[in-house]
């Protein structure tokens, strides 16, 4: 199996307009979920958070809005590879990071060269992990009756 790519930066979190603080934040890819890429949030005084979105958002986001669900990424000067706001929500609980361009883009890079984008359905094992999954859901059952 091919490796995961891993990657850590720094980021402010934006508590209001007055407030923000530097968190550290990791980056992974792991070719076993082509699609995604996770980002672990590191708040002071909580338990470290992932949130797993599209590797296509992310990259679409860098130049432009992107995202419709809980998951949106805004270049801060559209047309600019500069810095993007990472916005997250949960109901009526949102948070919002701002990150520079350039390591999420050498991130992508690297994530590019072990999957191209475009490609990850070559590398993706859906009905292996589905066999698994079920193999594992019939035997708890079996197990449980």
């Amino acid at each position: 199996m091919r490796d995961t790519i891993q990657a850590e930066l720094m980021m402010s979190f934006l508590v209001s307009e007055e407030l923000s603080f530097r968190i550290p934040v990791e980056l992974e890819y792991d070719p076993v979920d082509p699609y995604a890429v996770r980002f672990t949030f590191h708040l002071p005084g909580d338990a470290p958070v992932t949130w797993a979105f599209a590797r296509d958002l992310l990259l679409d986001g860098l130049s432009s809005p992107a995202g419709d669900g809980d998951v949106h990424i805004v270049p801060v000067s559209p047309g600019l590879l500069s810095d993007v706001f990472i916005r997250l929500q949960v109901g009526d609980e949102r948070a919002t990071f701002r990150a520079s361009a350039a390591p999420l883009v050498a991130f992508l890079d690297r994530a590019d060269r072990i999957v191209p984008m475009g490609e990850e359905q070559s590398v993706a094992d859906f009905d292996g992990r589905l066999v698994e999954t079920l193999d594992r859901i019939l035997t708890q059952a079996r197990n449980a009756g």
